[in-house]
């Protein structure tokens, strides 16, 4: 058996804000990953708008590295992945997330993923570090990711592929089944006690259009799965609007 790969490392180069390395870190964290270095931040590091925007993503943000340079920075990693658009003049094998999400997991040496300043992304010198660009598929009339969004989506990615025994023990909200369906009788009783109050308060109006008026109320509550509290319920709710009715 192999060993499972190390996580990979997220590398924010050049960011210029401290709420979104916060907010990087925190989309870090929600799929496991933990490794966060900075290339040059605009604003120094440690940055105090970063600690709030993590919402106690602390793990990562005390543990972020900092370098000159994005070289620096990827220089114990061996597959390097920049998210990016295709940059004019370089070529690299453009990858979905979920593929670069599978390659990293088949490769044992430590990977990167690199992203680039808010507002301009990565340059070209950046890119062509790299050894593959990543890009999100998106819709191109509103092409707008914002950092911790695109940090996100490949964390996501990466955590889909992770073992049971890995490095993270990702959750989801425990199922809770659902309540069998009722018998039909029930429902059939709920119908009639919907017919009975409908009749009372003159519902069916005109009278030559009741049938049809019946076979559309038939359908619709035949429509759902009720289970037998939903009838119940149901039930209740009829009693007491006719009790608000009577009390008028």
């Amino acid at each position: 058996m192999t060993a499972a790969a190390p996580p990979p490392v997220i590398v924010l180069v050049r960011p210029q804000l401290g709420e979104n390395i916060g907010k990087a870190a925190r989309a870090m964290l929600n799929f496991g990953l933990t490794e966060l270095r900075l290339v040059s931040p605009r604003d120094g590091w440690p940055n105090p708008d970063a600690g709030p925007a993590s919402a106690g993503a602390d793990v990562v943000l005390g543990g972020a590295r900092v370098f000159e340079t994005l070289a620096e920075a990827v220089a114990d990693c061996t597959d390097i992945y920049a998210t990016t658009v295709r940059k004019r003049g370089v070529t690299k094998a453009v990858l979905t997330p979920e593929a670069a999400a599978q390659k990293v997991h088949a490769q044992p040496g430590r990977s990167a993923y690199v992203f680039g300043p808010e507002r301009s992304g990565l340059e070209t010198d950046d890119v062509a570090l790299a050894h593959a660009i990543v890009t999100v598929p998106i819709n191109p009339a509103f092409g707008s990711l914002n950092l911790a969004q695109a940090v996100i989506l490949l964390a996501y990615e990466w955590s889909k592929h992770v073992p049971g025994d890995g490095h993270v023990a990702l959750a989801s909200p425990p199922e809770v089944p659902l309540d069998p369906p009722a018998p039909h009788g029930e429902l059939e009783e709920l119908i009639g006690h919907f017919v009975r109050d409908l009749d009372q308060s003159g519902y069916f109006f005109p009278p030559e259009r009741r049938d049809a008026t019946l076979r559309a109320l038939r359908t619709t509550l035949t429509k759902t799965g009720w289970s037998h509290n939903d009838i119940r319920m149901m039930h209740g709710i009829i009693v007491a609007l006719g009790r608000g009715r009577k009390m008028q």
